[in-house]
Formats: structure tokens, C-alpha cells, sequence
């Protein structure tokens, strides 16, 4: 391309118009794709600011796919579910050479055939997203959700750069409709850069690239995703048996070049003997690449065998994902620290000095509990190897015992908590020490933020910030104290900020009458979720239902016996046992008396239930996260049917509905034989009450 298009602007608004986008269009291509750039950033820049002149003079001109709608949309309040065009599965995981092996001798077994060709891609540690256009315009993009239905983030997706609007010329342009899959990933420069922009305003960084990007991509501003600057890698079509696609995954993806998609290079065809060669080299450069990899995919490179392979109820057959290993280093185990966490587990944490270990440093990870010390054998001084877990989450493997010298020391729990003195205790069938007074500093923040949660008090306006400035004030320090806040106090709060003037930023008159008013609101709260939001350990919202059902009022479930909590189906030894602790506690029995003081509603509400109990006698486990509903909705929902809903699965389970990342629950269901349902059918249960 040359600067004819810039130059060239004595036409019709319409004409020129369409001639700026048709240049942006391929500059994008030439940039993304074919990474030749033909026009500089200044030419770039230009031709986009005549064009968004022109659309400015002329709205009627202004196109859905235009360069300039990138970021066109108001922020949204919610995300629509849509339905996929076919199920978008996950793929099983060869966690080391030899299972890949395995693998590869079923596929020759079911296949009959030694000769195959194999795709091999890089595992882009990313979000995954459908993307559908019609004839070659993109018309939608959604999340992965439960594989069969997911969230509608079109306005977010238009504004990651290498995302075409609107495809180049070809056979794919050509297609009436057309369904891809690709990743969406923030670069590794970016991350760094978000993560260091967060701890510089004192917000809690992102764990990983992969949740940055899926965070990004559920902004409710675009204007917010723009700036996050993703980019996507798409590699697969929703549909292979389309008889206008090429027959196989190397030649679809030269299609998608073609198309203008943004296509990862490291692509090889192989054969079986040359596949672990091409894994061997990924590992080697992964820290190398600008963005994150986990793994190779490998696909049997034909749609045909594809397709006569097939699918199991979670993955195709046709496909693996080779799993790199856990890069692992020494360095020298300095101390162990104990972390008070929300519900008051004490938990000791490995501080040693800083290792490069999967592409970033680490100097802390976890030890769990004190069995866990014991079980590796490590001693404070010791040179220890570490790792990280699933190439996120830093780990000790253990002590290198050979250069032991003499001067390391053991560790040993403390008896009282560290932070609020009280004495800790450990259940004989636990492995970890807890404190339980509710008014225990280091679990403050978090309990509070429990407190006015939205499965909780839900009390809208008393975010992070909030709170920790009410903390460091010294305003509040348990639930009960939000009950005592007044105008002037929140009215005056500072937030720890200042203005442009140089003055504090307060809270304000505005938002402190709103948030006392919510305040007043929570008070009327159903007693299972004021019970959730206490924060006693294994009193999960379904329990708590359990719960307040069984003893109708707080001061009945404070008196209950062993016998009588034992005796309600659901309620096992470890609540009963969390529960008296929880009770037997001075200080929490006073918080507790205030929040009663405070006309909180103690008292579940009893009412007999209009609605045909269709699933009377029937038992639901739910597992998994859900695209449109939380489980605690969706459990009150088959409960409003008469269905029983518990936490675990048995031979007495009648379903159990598993979203994105079933785990255990749903590998339990399937090796019991327990029918398996989707989100789909479980929506469908619920919209028409029936199971058929």
C-alpha cells in the first residue's frame, strides 16, 4: 500500500468513506497477519481520523465492522447468554511424554491407521472465544461458559486490534455464517505493566495473564478493554464437516490467515515419531515467546478422522494437550511466616530468596499446614527445591537434605493466634490450626467484606476501599459495627486520596445517605444469607438454608444440641463441630447480641410453597461455575420445585449439573453412574419444572 489513499480525498463522503475502510481493513491484515507493515503509525492514524470525520458529518455512514466502532458501545449492566453453534469442549491433558504416547496408541487403535499427520500448536494460556461472522461481518463473540451456552461480549471483542471487523476477501468472507474459536491472551509486557499500575493504586494484582484477560473481557466498559491491549490467536472452525471448509486443521488455518485472523506461526504438521521433538523445542523457548504458554495441542491434523473419532462427554478424542512440567530451582528457605486468613486458618508461608521459575521471580509460597512441614522435612535454613504449581501457583517440593550443615531449625505452630492472641485449636480429623474469634484483626477486612457480599448483607456502596478506610479509622472492626455508623462519620470518611487541589477525597453526603440506607436494607436480609455472611467455617449458603429451616430462629440454632444438629440430613460432624466452636466463642456470642439488638432478621421466613413440586424426592448436586445463574441461585431455584439440593455426590444423588470446570463432583457422578446435565438442561428443568 502506498499513500495514494491519503492523498486521495476528492470523492463523496460514502466513497471515501468505504475507501479509508478497505485501507484501514488491510493495514490491520499487513500488520497482524502477514506482519509487513505498509503504512507508518502517522499515515495510520490519519486515514482513521478522516474517517471518523466523515462518520461524524455523516452517522448514516457509520458501519458496524468500521475500523472507528472499536470502541462504540456504552457500558452494559449485564451479559446476554447466547448458544454456541456447536459445544465448545476442553481438551484431556497428557501430563508427561508417555501418556501422550498412550494417546496416540488409541488413536492408531481406533483408526487402524500408523500414518497419520498431526497438528502440533502452542497452548496459548489465554480465555477462549467464539467468534461468529456473516458473510465475512463479525455479528457476535462470546465466552466459553459451560461449552454450550455462553456470554455475549461482542462490544468487548470489537475493540482487540487483531480481531477483524470484517474479513478480507475469500473464502471465508464468502460464507453465509461462519463460527471460530481462538484464545484471546494479554501479552506477558502488558501484564506486567497492569499488575504494576495495580499495586501502585493499592489494588489486588491479577494471579495470572489468562484471568487478565478473561477479566478484561467482562469489563462492562469496552472503553476499559480497549485499554487492557489483548490480542487473539484463532485456531479452529466451529463446524469441520462444512463442505466449503478445506479438509484438514493445517489448511483451515491458512484459510484463516487468508481471512485476516491473527494465526500463532509455531504451527508444524507432523508425524507421530517428529511430535515429541516440536514439544521438546516449545518448552525450551516458552520464556522466550511474548506471551504465556502451558502446553502443545495436538490434533490429528484431517476433519474427516476428526469427526469419525469424536467426543467423550467432556473432550474430543481427536485432541490433547501435552502439558509442559514444572520448571523447578533452589534457593534458601529464610523463614516461615504465619497468614490468619478470613474464617482464621493459620496457615504457614515459605519465605526463602528470590528464583526465576517459569518466567517470573518468586520468594513466597505456601506450606498449607504443619502436616505438610513435617511430610517434606523442611527446616528453616534449608536449601529447598520450588516449583510452580500448574506454572501459576509457587510451590516447596521439599529439602535438599544432602547440604544440610547443621544450622537449620525446626518449626513449630503457634498456640495462640499472631494476631489476636486467642488460643487456636485443631479438629482431630483437620490438618489445620484455626482461630475463631470474630473479631480477630487479620481476618477483619476479609470477614467484613464477606459480611456485605452479595450472597450476604449485600450492602452496595461498602466496597474494598470503603471498608479498609473504615478499618483504618478505626470506625468499624466486626459486622455489628456497621450498624452504628453515622451520617457524619461516613459522610466525613477519608479515602486516603486528594483531589487535584491538594484536598482529601471524602466520602461524601451523596453516597454515605446511600449506603445507610442499604445498610437499613440489609436488616431485612432472609436469616440463611445473615447466617452465610457470619463466615462460620463450612456454613456454605446451602447449609445455611439447612439451617435456619431446621431451627427457624438464631437463638434455637445457638442452643441446639449435637444429637439435634447430627440429626438433620446434609449436616455432617465437621459443621456440628464448627458450629459449637463458633458459639462457644465470648466474643462472637457478643457481636452476635448486637446484631440481634440491631433488629437484624434472625428468623427464617416459613411459608408453604404455590409451586408444583415436580422434583419432590429428587437430589441435585451442582458443580462447576455457570454462565447465567451463581449455584446458590440456581440451587434455589430447584428447591422452589420441591428438588433436594446437597454438596456432595452418593449413590442417592439423582443428577448432577456440572458447569466450566467440573471437577471431582463430576469424575464421582460418572464412576457412580449418577446422570450428568448441562446448564442448558438444567435452565430448561427450571423454566418448565419437569426432568422430560
Amino acid at each position: 500500500m502506498d499513500l495514494d489513499v491519503a492523498l486521495n480525498s476528492k470523492q463523496a463522503p460514502a466513497a471515501r468513506a468505504e475507501e479509508l475502510r478497505l485501507a484501514l481493513e488491510r493495514a490491520a491484515y499487513e500488520y497482524y497477519v502477514l506482519d509487513t507493515p505498509s503504512l507508518s503509525d502517522d499515515v495510520y492514524d490519519s486515514l482513521l481520523s478522516e474517517l471518523k470525520d466523515i462518520e461524524t458529518a455523516h452517522p448514516e455512514l457509520i458501519t458496524a465492522s468500521s475500523p472507528t466502532q472499536r470502541v462504540g458501545s456504552t457500558p452494559s449492566d449485564a451479559f446476554s447468554s447466547v448458544e454456541h453453534a456447536a459445544r465448545m469442549y476442553s481438551l484431556d491433558n497428557a501430563m508427561n511424554l508417555e501418556e501422550l504416547d498412550a494417546w496416540f496408541d488409541r488413536i492408531e487403535l481406533a483408526t487402524g491407521s500408523s500414518q497419520l499427520n498431526y497438528n502440533c500448536e502452542l497452548k496459548i494460556d489465554g480465555s477462549s472465544i467464539a467468534l461468529r461472522y456473516e458473510y465475512g461481518e463479525l455479528v457476535r463473540a462470546a465466552t466459553r461458559g459451560d461449552g454450550r451456552m455462553g456470554e455475549d461480549i461482542t462490544a468487548n471483542v470489537r475493540t482487540v486490534r487483531d480481531i477483524p471487523l470484517r474479513l478480507q476477501p475469500g473464502l471465508l468472507a464468502s460464507l453465509p455464517q461462519l463460527e471460530v474459536r481462538g484464545e484471546i491472551y494479554l501479552p506477558k509486557a502488558h501484564f506486567e505493566q497492569l499488575n504494576a499500575q495495580a499495586d501502585e493504586a493499592g489494588e489486588k494484582p491479577f494471579a495470572n495473564p489468562r484471568n487478565a484477560a478473561a477479566g478484561s473481557l467482562r469489563q462492562k466498559d469496552p472503553a476499559v478493554t480497549a485499554t487492557r491491549e489483548l490480542a487473539s490467536f484463532i485456531y479452529a472452525p466451529a463446524d469441520t464437516t462444512h463442505e466449503d471448509l478445506p479438509p484438514t486443521q493445517h489448511g483451515f488455518l491458512d484459510a484463516l490467515r487468508q481471512a485476516g485472523f491473527h494465526v500463532n506461526p509455531d504451527v508444524e504438521v507432523l508425524s507421530r515419531a517428529e511430535v515429541h521433538d516440536f514439544c521438546k523445542a516449545a518448552m525450551e523457548k516458552r520464556h522466550d515467546l511474548p506471551y504465556e504458554i502451558d502446553g502443545v495441542v495436538v490434533k490429528v491434523d484431517a476433519f474427516a478422522v476428526q469427526e469419525a473419532l469424536g467426543y467423550t462427554a467432556k473432550a474430543p478424542r481427536w485432541a490433547i494437550a501435552f502439558k509442559f512440567p514444572p520448571e523447578e530451582k533452589t534457593t534458601i528457605l529464610r523463614e516461615i511466616r504465619i497468614q490468619v486468613g478470613r474464617t482464621g486458618t493459620l496457615t504457614p508461608v515459605a519465605e526463602f530468596d528470590p528464583a526465576l521459575v517459569a518466567g517470573s521471580t518468586i520468594a513466597r509460597a505456601t506450606l498449607h499446614n504443619e502436616d505438610e512441614i513435617a511430610r517434606k522435612g523442611i527446616l528453616i535454613g534449608d536449601t529447598v527445591i520450588v516449583r510452580k504449581a500448574g506454572d501459576v501457583i509457587p510451590e516447596v517440593v521439599g529439602a535438599v537434605e544432602s547440604l544440610r550443615d547443621g544450622s537449620e531449625v525446626a518449626f513449630h505452630m503457634p498456640t495462640h493466634c499472631p494476631s489476636c492472641g486467642t488460643a487456636v485449636h485443631r479438629d482431630e480429623d483437620e490438618a489445620a490450626l484455626r482461630c475463631e474469634n470474630i473479631n480477630c484483626e487479620a481476618q477483619r477486612a476479609e470477614r467484613l467484606r464477606h459480611w456485605v457480599s452479595r450472597g450476604a448483607a449485600d450492602i452496595e456502596g461498602l466496597g474494598t476501599e470503603t471498608i479498609n478506610a473504615l478499618i483504618s479509622v478505626g470506625l468499624v472492626c466486626n459486622v455489628a459495627d456497621f450498624y452504628t455508623l453515622s451520617f457524619e462519620q461516613l459522610r466525613d470518611l477519608p479515602l486516603g486520596r486528594t483531589k487535584m487541589d491538594g484536598t482529601e477525597v471524602t466520602f461524601g453526603e451523596v453516597m454515605a445517605a446511600k449506603v445507610l440506607a442499604t445498610i437499613e436494607d440489609s436488616k431485612k436480609r432472609p436469616f440463611p444469607r445473615l447466617l452465610f455472611g457470619l463466615g462460620i467455617r463450612h456454613v456454605g449458603a446451602t447449609v445455611s438454608e439447612l439451617l435456619t429451616d431446621n431451627f427457624g430462629t438464631l437463638e434455637n440454632l445457638m442452643a441446639a444440641s449435637e444429637e439435634d444438629l447430627n440429626a438433620i440430613d446434609g449436616v455432617g460432624p465437621q459443621i456440628v463441630r464448627s458450629l459449637h466452636t463458633f458459639f462457644s466463642v465470648s466474643e462472637n456470642r457478643l457481636v452476635l447480641q448486637r446484631l440481634v439488638e440491631a433488629n437484624l432478621n434472625f428468623v427464617a421466613e416459613i411459608s408453604p410453597s404455590t409451586v408444583e413440586q415436580t422434583l419432590a424426592g429428587l437430589t441435585f448436586v451442582l458443580t462447576g461455575s455457570l454462565a447465567n445463574l451463581t449455584r446458590v441461585e440456581a440451587a434455589a431455584e430447584l428447591k422452589k420445585l420441591g428438588a433436594k439440593v446437597t454438596g456432595s455426590v452418593s449413590k442417592k444423588t439423582s443428577y448432577v449439573v456440572a458447569g466450566e470446570d467440573a471437577g471431582s463432583k463430576y469424575d464421582k457422578a460418572v464412576s457412580l453412574g449418577v446422570p450428568v446435565l448441562d446448564e442448558s438442561e438444567l435452565q430448561r428443568i427450571i423454566e418448565t419444572g419437569n426432568l422430560a
